[in-house]
């Protein structure tokens, strides 16, 4: 499968690092009809994830760097990353199990976001097998890492079937602690380096999101339900329609980036969400054992950091679905719990089905 562009572009090489003692490397995998990835063990970031549009055509359809330097150095640490320990925020990185309080390291505003300063993001993982297909990583965080309790063993699964992702994920752990383990790749379904994701078409299969306050903590005692708001895509919409509506959900986070509440029966793998591009015709459906997705739509980036080929990323160039537990569930004990004990081993599954489509019903 060397007719995709990524392969001339990406060199091993620009990936071959050591990092924290340990070995960076750049993995390619391969479906062996229509899709192809590249991904990284310095946090498991795919690098690459391209699929034939309409015509055939191959496109790259998440943000990245060319080299290991760019992503060390990125503006974006999380593009395609794994997100561990906790993805999302904790309040003030601060909560309580069994009674014990633990405190994390900030790093986003008053709270902890994506498992802290060193994330598993930022972590180089073990490389357990890899076939064309599969990639196995593994990780070991230990007790008090980033001020979270007990020893964690994590196993991460990336494998390529049938035109979709596949990341199953694994953890064990040797004290009572907090797990919500997730992939942070930005899509843009017209390609990478597209200037914006407004013309998708989207539809998620949630019938209440949780509202936030202004450091993105859910404030309310219940969720929310999308109907009447901009936050309703039970029908479809265009992500562009109305993600300036003059309401402070969107004002304070510069457009959508909240948790939406799946209707789904607990651990069921279900269908999430739908997103689609009109101009490629290229459609993700998005599958998932987690109860809630983090939807955001690249807010915050600045457009002057260098991405693939010398592209520019903007503001809202990107979309994010972050399958997960929702933020600060280990504050709420209304929220499907997040608690991970030793003799347990937390599951989940997320997959990127890609196919060619006029529409998402």
């Amino acid at each position: 499968m060397n007719r995709y562009p990524q392969s001339e572009i990406l060199k091993e090489a620009d990936f071959s690092k050591i990092v924290d003692g340990k070995e960076v490397k750049l993995i390619r995998l391969s479906d062996g009809r229509n899709l192809q990835a590249d991904i990284t063990n310095y946090g498991g970031k795919i690098v690459t994830l391209v699929t034939p549009d309409r015509d055939g055509k191959p496109v790259d359809v998440v943000l990245g760097h060319d080299t290991f330097d760019d992503y060390y150095r990125s503006e974006e640490q999380y593009f395609g990353s794994l997100i561990g320990r906790y993805g999302n925020r904790i309040a003030g990185g601060v909560f309580k199990i069994d009674g014990e309080t633990y405190r994390l390291h900030i790093n986003n505003g008053p709270n902890s976001l994506h498992g802290g300063v060193k994330g598993w993001n930022a972590m180089v993982w073990d490389i357990e097998k890899q076939t064309a297909d599969s990639l196995v990583l593994s990780l070991t965080s230990p007790d008090g890492d980033e001020g979270f309790p007990g020893e964690v063993h994590a196993l991460v699964t990336y494998t390529l079937k049938d035109g979709a992702l596949e990341i199953a994920y694994e953890a064990t752990t040797t004290k009572p602690t907090v797990i919500n383990l997730t992939n942070h790749s930005y899509f843009n379904l017209n390609g990478e380096g597209d200037p914006t994701v407004h013309d998708h078409i989207l539809k998620i299969y949630a019938s209440h999101y949780l509202p936030t306050n202004e450091t993105a903590i859910p404030f309310r005692e219940a969720p929310a339900e999308v109907k009447g708001t901009p936050f309703d895509f039970l029908a479809p919409h265009t992500i562009g329609e109305r993600i300036d509506t003059d309401i402070d959900q969107l004002s304070w986070a510069r457009g959508y980036d909240h948790t939406f509440v799946l209707d789904k029966e607990a651990g069921a793998y279900t269908l999430a969400a739908s997103c689609l591009s009109p101009r490629t015709g290229i459609r993700l459906d998005v599958m998932t054992t987690e109860p809630g997705m983090q939807v955001y739509t690249g807010n915050w980036m600045s457009g002057n950091m260098r991405g693939k080929g010398d592209s520019r990323y903007p503001a809202r160039s990107a979309v994010c679905f972050e399958t997960q537990h929702y933020p600060d569930t280990p504050n709420r004990p209304d929220y499907p719990s997040a608690v991970l004990r030793p003799g347990e081993t937390f599951r989940s599954r997320t997959a990127f089905r890609f196919s060619v489509s006029e529409s998402v019903e």
